[in-house]
């Protein structure tokens, strides 16, 4: 199809509202004025009408989505890092809404996860072109609080030390010496995990993941593509690996096709009971959760997503049109 084309086909397309959720602070600094625009411009093309909020340090985002929610909006545009999404499918998670990902993070792990491309244009056309799926939330319990969460849980070491690697990653060298301080000054733990309720393991460790999505961190490959739909999460213990150890497997990162240590345990489960002794700290998705036990399990199939289309060879005969695909993706209920 030529340029021309493609164009009228664009503005063809039956208008879509949708709720834009911009991170100013996601990506490379100064960028974001730049990007907005070009967000905006692009998805105007393609007929849908964006309105915007933009995300700024301790604003209310899930009430943000809420009013949208109740205000008709099916359609939620996330433009931002793996943080804001993550955010933002905790509250969508449930609902008859559709989100849609602009990665423009540092890391970028979810987009990764369900092969969304960094570049903007690419990315804004799978909000029409694409097709919706129903990708799997993970709902951990701790300290009297429940929260989904879409890419990983985290029991001990990688908890402790995210909030100051974090910044480091984000520039912020001052912290280095308390990621230090906390690397060395953590200890080891009695950890017992029963899993889907019949598996009791226990042993003494530093940490233990337990990853809804193929990809964390700096890119570590947890699991399989269809980890996000396979209504199961990946447990891994990380009983014998010391802290160096454990430095190079997950915060630098291994990449596909490296083989993942023997000393880790690696299980698929339904459900996951964690207990530490003494008590750990617990994470999702980068959000403190509290300390100790916590209870993990699936919700199958529980958020909509837009994602690419499968290769043409992969396509059903029957495959719908694209302009109707996305207008029953983001209007049409489960």
């Amino acid at each position: 199809m030529d340029v021309n084309s493609l164009g009228k086909k664009k503005y063809a397309m039956r208008a879509i509202r949708a709720k834009l959720i911009f991170n100013p602070g996601s990506g490379k600094p100064g960028e974001s004025p730049i990007q907005l625009l070009d967000v905006i411009s692009e998805m105007q093309l393609w007929n849908i009408v964006p309105e915007a909020f933009l995300v700024e340090p301790d604003c209310d985002l899930p009430k943000v989505i809420e009013d949208a929610l109740a205000q008709g909006i099916r359609l939620f545009v996330v433009c931002g890092g793996d943080g804001t999404i993550s955010t933002s499918a905790r509250t969508l998670a449930g609902t008859r809404a559709t989100l849609g990902i602009i990665p423009i993070g540092t890391q970028n792990n979810t987009a990764l996860s369900l092969g969304i491309p960094s570049n903007i244009p690419s990315a804004i056309a799978i909000l029409r072109n694409g097709r919706r799926i129903k990708v799997d939330v993970g709902m951990a319990s701790c300290a009297d609080i429940n929260m989904p969460f879409l890419e990983v849980c985290s029991v001990g070491l990688v908890s402790t030390l995210f909030p100051s690697a974090d910044d480091i990653q984000h520039g912020n060298l001052a912290r280095v010496g308390d990621f230090l301080t906390s690397l060395v000054s953590s200890p080891p733990a009695e950890i017992h995990l029963l899993l889907d309720s019949k598996q009791e393991i226990h042993n003494m460790g530093h940490m233990v993941l337990v990853s809804n999505m193929p990809y964390i961190g700096l890119h570590y490959h947890l699991g399989m593509a269809t980890s996000h739909t396979d209504g199961l999460l990946d447990v891994l213990f990380f009983s014998d690996l010391t802290k160096m150890d454990l430095l190079g497997y997950v915060l630098q990162g291994v990449g596909e096709g490296f083989p993942e240590d023997p000393r880790i345990q690696h299980f698929h489960v339904r459900r996951v009971d964690i207990d530490t002794h003494p008590a750990m700290p617990v994470m999702v998705d980068g959000t403190p959760l509290g300390e100790g036990l916590v209870r993990i399990e699936v919700r199958r199939h529980a958020l909509a997503v837009m994602v690419s289309q499968p290769p043409p060879e992969v396509l059903p005969e029957s495959s719908m049109d694209p302009e109707q695909q996305i207008v029953d993706a983001t209007h049409a209920r489960n």
